[in-house]
């Protein structure tokens, strides 16, 4: 009753402006009739935009699309309630509660359809209904992708979205989705089928009470909807002329479908030689067995619109009309086929049945048609699997020297159905006359095993589950026989055709001796032929259920293609149970023949799947052709353990050891030596793991790089590895623990840029007692440009040492406090101690920090919470410890820091009152002589609520620069982008002068004048559509009167695309000002620049490029700043040639050119004059290397360091 009374308001909803409703801009004045048929009568196509598609989807390159990127296409939200369809982005701040990206260009700043809805405690419908469309052909094919996601979502409870079609004076449900759905985005197809005159489309929600679900729909794409166009005059051989003059192959007349669109290919005169039945009045002349399972009249009016029933007859689209079903056998433990029968026919060899068949909802349903002489059974046709809610067409050709009947037989297994509509009887079938008619074959012996079991070859029966598992149960192996790994000599092997359109797979064998060159296919193979299905889709077949499988389990297949550039051959992996299907491998065809052999790794699959072959060509095109051949799988059973499956410690130089590629998502990592991100750790030439979110085809949310199952430990141990975050909007890396029986264990996890060089990370990998375990380093895509990577891992016997950088998020990194009611990590979401609003690292209410309460209910006056570290071991002369703190605006009680080597503490800063409730930085020098640990100690003051809170502590090697100054040679010192949990800005880069294609930047830094030298920088070509900003802030600095801030700059913007400039602004208590400016440029190298600084208050410095228009192409870098107090600039030599503040710039830049113009007369007259005199043409090599602008010592004589270069990526 409830579906009635939806389908009666969605009629309502339609029918009301179905007539008139129309906004479609028609720039050629076409006929209404003309308007959204799917046909461009415009020259520009105007009359088929705004049609709930526009005429084309510029990023995914294919016609009568909509991607929502320019609008909502027509699609209207019509609902009644708060509950409605709304225009939208993904909101990566709210990871996990929508969708993360779009699925057009498979980002944040893609938009798409969704769902959204206040708290209700009423059952509420959100509708989005499309424009009028008209005459919509038999082929027509609509496929869009939607994502479901929210609170509150259970296997029974999910929300169902559906899409209808209004047509006339019906509704009739098109599709409707799973209920078993997983995470990500997923395709719906369904076909509408022929559709004369005016209709809608009609996307539906329903949202119970309890369920607060979210639902987004994108990628709209109608395909083959369109009428044949009029006027061929020239039809092929084997092509007869449609009414209105186009040609029609001679088989799809009187075929039940009408093709043409002018109705003259089904003309009653011409196919009255034909005998249709098509149910409407009952079963003709055919004959259903009595018994069970049984075929049944029936409607989809009667049926109602769940599971997997179809949704209205072939005949005449409608959920009135009639068909033939078998329903599921699960609900009447009835076992064997339901048999329907024809008249008995005489001998023939021209007689053709045509049927529509429609089997859905289960994987080992079946359809199967024969004929029968002398009670012996001859199969002709069958189709297994699940086709889809849709109306396939079959045909099948008899040649019988006897008289026959034809059988149809169906088994709906599980929750599936099967159904058949419009049997259509060629001439050629002449019904016997005055003979006995053919009896069928008994059904004697059938049956033996229950529909839960299948029989082996040998006799017995055993689980269904047990068949296709990689594991032999059967006494003779036959479980295991047809199940997609075959030679095809003896037939399919257990894969079956489930295509629906033109094209098909069947076995086929060469007639012809195989050529010297055919290497990989040969004898009989599986190839792509001509099919019977009225659709215009690639070919599919599929194997049976297989699995569970291994990690190291993969397919290997030979292959031949030789087709177009539209054709292909691929293979996908589906999950029926989580409703995915994973692309697993793909070939394109380029007009010659490629073929060879070929590795397809499937992976862990702990449900059952099937593996897809999917293939297209152009049937018209002679040479086209496709096959595969000699199927195997390797290592697919769970317990295989291949080579080396233990083996941890790997720097990937020959493979990935005892790690392996998650294959049930479409991100994932890449073995290679990396595409321009940069050189791997070990030799600076080898190889690495990387992965790339802005990959093509990404969609998922998560890439995971796993080791096989490790034996029990019972004492913990350190995975020790080098790893990359690199780029301005790059997302999180985590390493997993995977404890056999129990939740994941985010062991170490970063997230944000850390430049394009390789750091070390670490952890501890605990006891696991007598449970077997996994860990996985998992990249997550919540940013969307830029790279991870990693290499070098290591695994050591024994806990990691102190961690030389932490950030709180995963655990306390061994800093151990005193006393029950000290120190403690939390963040400010989950926390019970007042705190920070929010965390340093991340920058969200969601990040962890250490923090001790200092009230006087905590701390009582006087009372101390130490926080001790783990012992630092010194790895250089002298060490930086630089660290975050925040205090309380009220009373927070005092921060002590010490440092203890050697029995022997000594403090070595101290802090009661802080401007602001901002984080601020604190460093100190360590001159070690030994292991030395840090303690941080939180003294009460007496206070209401009071804290002291740290966060992001960071050990490197050096001595600490001054607050504000970087040559950002051993770290970025303080200097960061804010995190930007919603992705509307971007993060500058931190790298060395070697050159990376994927980041373009300078080739040599300031402070070396080397490729090894290290410098910030920012391509900003990223600048657009996700944000036209990318800061760079310094730590808070305290007030200035008389400061000075100087630093060198390189651009290399081209003219023409210089719409931006480099900005550096001070941010204060009273907001922010500019105090410099340079517009976008090529500096033709670095070029110094000198500040003036003032502020009355504690302030930040910000370098900020930004653009007011889109794009702008260039880099610019920054190196060697320095930030001093007291003595202003006035004092530096090279002021009179440096850039200025904004407030004197244009008047020197006048003045300094035409000083510039004469010096470089005179200079340039005495150079050329003393050449000449020196007989040199060219300055010297080393000459050429010299970076331009101010001389290095000179600008450095304050504070001089002589140190070895670094090796690249050497960071700790």
């Amino acid at each position: 009753m409830a579906g009635q009374a939806t389908l009666t308001l969605l009629l309502l909803l339609a029918v009301t402006v179905l007539p008139s409703w129309s906004v479609v801009v028609n720039s050629c004045s076409s006929a209404a009739e003309q308007l959204c048929d799917f046909v461009c009568n415009c020259s520009d196509c105007s009359d088929e935009n705004e049609c709930g598609y526009l005429r084309g989807s510029v990023v995914l390159g294919t016609p009568f699309t909509c991607d929502f990127e320019e609008g909502a296409c027509g699609w209207r939200d019509v609902s009644t309630s708060a509950h409605r369809w709304v225009r939208g982005r993904a909101s990566l701040a709210a990871w996990g509660t929508g969708p993360h990206s779009d699925h057009t260009v498979g980002t944040d700043l893609g938009w798409f359809m969704v769902t959204v809805s206040p708290p209700a405690k009423t059952t509420a419908t959100a509708w989005l209904r499309s424009q009028v469309m008209r005459e919509a052909a038999a082929t027509c094919e609509i496929r869009a992708w939607y994502h479901v996601s929210g609170s509150g979502l259970n296997q029974m409870e999910q929300p169902v979205l559906r899409l209808a079609m209004v047509h006339r004076d019906e509704v009739v449900e098109l599709w409707q989705s799973p209920r078993n759905q997983g995470q990500g985005w997923h395709q719906l197809v369904t076909y509408l089928g022929r559709v004369p005159g005016q209709f809608q489309l009609i996307f539906s929600l329903t949202q119970l009470p309890a369920c607060e679900a979210e639902v987004a729909l994108d990628d709209i794409i109608f395909r083959n909807c369109g009428l044949q166009e009029p006027g061929q005059p020239l039809c092929r051989g084997e092509q007869s002329h449609c009414g209105q003059g186009s040609c029609l192959a001679q088989p799809r007349f009187c075929d039940g479908t009408e093709d043409c669109g002018d109705g003259s290919d089904e003309d009653a005169a011409r196919c009255k030689p034909f005998t249709r039945c098509s149910f409407e009045q009952g079963f003709c002349s055919w004959e259903a067995e009595v018994g069970q399972p049984a075929w049944e009249r029936n409607t989809s009016l009667s049926l109602g619109t769940g599971g997997s029933v179809p949704t209205r007859d072939h005949s005449h689209n409608s959920r009135a009309g009639f068909f033939l079903l078998v329903g599921s056998t699960s609900t009447t433990g009835a076992t064997g086929p339901a048999r329907l029968s024809s008249p008995t026919f005489q001998a023939t060899n021209s007689c053709s049945l045509v049927l529509y068949c429609h089997l859905h909802g289960s994987a080992t349903s079946s359809l199967s048609i024969s004929y029968v002489t002398r009670s012996t059974k001859h199969l002709m046709k069958e189709r297994t699997g699940d086709l889809g809610s849709y109306w396939v067409r079959e045909r099948v050709n008899f040649n019988v020297t006897e008289s026959f009947k034809v059988l149809i037989e169906g088994v709906a297994s599980g929750t599936g159905t099967v159904a058949i509509d419009d049997l259509i009887l060629s001439p050629g079938c002449m019904q016997e006359q005055g003979k006995p008619s053919v009896s069928l074959p008994s059904r004697t012996g059938a049956g033996r095993c229950t529909a839960e079991e299948v029989a082996c070859d040998s006799g017995g029966c055993i689980s269904t589950e047990l068949c296709c598992d990689f594991a032999q149960t059967c006494a003779d192996g036959s479980d295991e026989q047809r199940c997609g790994a075959t030679t095809f000599e003896a037939g399919a092997g257990g894969w079956h055709d489930v295509s629906v359109g033109r094209l098909r797979w069947g076995v086929q064998r060469d007639t012809e001796p195989a050529e010297p060159a055919a290497m990989f296919i040969t004898g009989a193979f599986l190839a792509l032929q001509a099919g019977e299905g009225q659709m215009v889709a690639a070919a599919k077949a599929r194997t049976p259920l297989l699995g569970p499988s291994g990690p190291a389990c993969t397919l290997e297949m030979s292959y031949r293609i030789r087709t177009g550039p539209q054709g292909f051959l691929a293979v996908s992996v589906a999950d029926h149970a989580a409703g995915t299907t994973d692309l697993a491998w793909h070939t394109s065809g380029h007009g010659s023949t490629a073929e060879g052999r070929v590795s397809v790794p499937l992976g862990e699959r702990t449900r059952p799947f099937q593996v897809e072959l999917l293939g297209l060509m152009d049937l018209q095109d002679s040479v086209s052709a496709a096959a595969i051949d000699n199927v195997t799988f390797v290592q697919c059973h769970p317990n295989v353990v291949p080579p080396g499956a233990m083996e941890l410690s790997c720097n990937f130089e020959r493979g990935m050891c005892g790690w392996y590629q998650d294959q049930s998502s479409d991100f994932r990592w890449v073995h290679g030596t990396g595409k321009g991100q940069g050189p791997d750790h070990t030799t600076g030439s080898g190889y690495f793991m990387a992965v790339d979110p802005s990959a093509p085809r990404s969609r998922r949310q998560r890439a995971q790089l796993i080791t096989y199952s490790q034996e029990p430990t019972s004492a913990p141990s350190c995975l020790s590895f080098w790893y990359r975050l690199a780029g301005p909007q790059i997302g999180t890396l985590n390493l997993k623990l995977r404890l056999e029986g129990a939740e994941d264990t985010v062991l170490w996890t970063q997230r944000g840029t850390r430049g394009s060089l390789w750091h070390r990370g670490q952890a501890t990998l605990p006891s696991t007692g007598r449970r077997r375990y996994r860990v996985a380093f998992e990249a997550l895509r919540d940013g969307f440009q830029g790279d991870m990577a990693l290499d070098d891992l290591a695994l050591t016997a024994g806990p990691c040492g102190a961690e030389p950088s932490c950030s709180f998020e995963v655990d306390e990194c061994g800093l151990a406090g005193s006393g029950q009611r000290g120190w403690q990590r939390q963040s400010n979401s989950t926390g019970s101690a007042s705190g920070p609003q929010a965390d340093h690292s991340t920058g969200t209410s969601a990040g962890h920090y250490m923090v001790v309460s200092t009230g006087r209910g905590s701390l009582p006056v006087g009372q101390v919470a130490a926080l001790t570290s783990q012992l630092y071991q010194p790895s250089a002369t002298t060490q930086c410890l630089a660290f975050w703190y925040q205090l309380s605006a009220r009373t927070p009680g005092s921060l002590g820091v010490f440092v203890e080597q050697s029995m022997v503490r000594r403090k070595v800063m101290s802090v009661s009152t802080m401007e602001g409730d901002a984080w601020h930085r604190g460093h100190v020098t360590i001159q070690p002589d030994g292991d030395w640990q840090v303690i941080f100690e939180a003294t009460g003051a007496g206070g209401d609520h009071g804290y002291i809170a740290l966060d992001d502590l960071h050990v490197s090697e050096g001595a600490c620069p001054e607050p504000g100054s970087c040559d950002f040679e051993k770290d970025t010192c303080g200097w960061s982008s804010p995190p930007d949990p919603h992705l509307h800005g971007f993060a500058w880069g931190w790298k060395s002068g070697i050159p990376l294609a994927k980041y373009p930047s300078p080739e040599q830094d300031h402070t070396l004048g080397t490729r090894d030298g290290h410098y910030m920088h920012f391509d900003t070509s990223v600048l657009g559509p996700g944000g036209t900003t990318a800061r760079l802030e310094s730590q808070h600095l305290p007030a200035a009167a008389n400061s000075c801030l100087r630093f060198w700059y390189h651009m290399d913007i081209l003219e023409n695309l210089s719409c931006g400039e480099l900005r550096v602004m001070v941010q204060g208590p009273a907001g922010q000002r500019t105090v410099w400016s340079v517009p976008g440029h090529r500096s033709w190298g670095w070029r110094g620049a000198v500040v003036p600084m003032q502020s009355p208050s504690e302030f930040q410095l910000i370098f900020e490029i930004s653009t007011h228009r889109w794009p702008m192409e260039g880099t610019v870098a920054l190196d060697d700043i320095v930030y001093s107090t007291g003595g202003g600039c006035h004092s530096s030599p090279e002021a009179s040639v440096e850039e200025k503040s904004s407030s004197s710039f244009t008047v020197e830049v006048v003045l300094s050119v035409l000083l510039a113009t004469v010096v470089l007369v005179l200079v340039a007259a005495g150079g050329w004059y003393w050449l000449r005199r020196r007989g040199l043409a060219s300055g010297s090599p080393a000459e050429s290397n010299v970076p331009q602008g101010f001389d290095n010592i000179t600008f450095r004589d304050d504070k001089v360091t002589i140190s070895s270069v670094p090796k690249e990526g050497d960071e700790a």
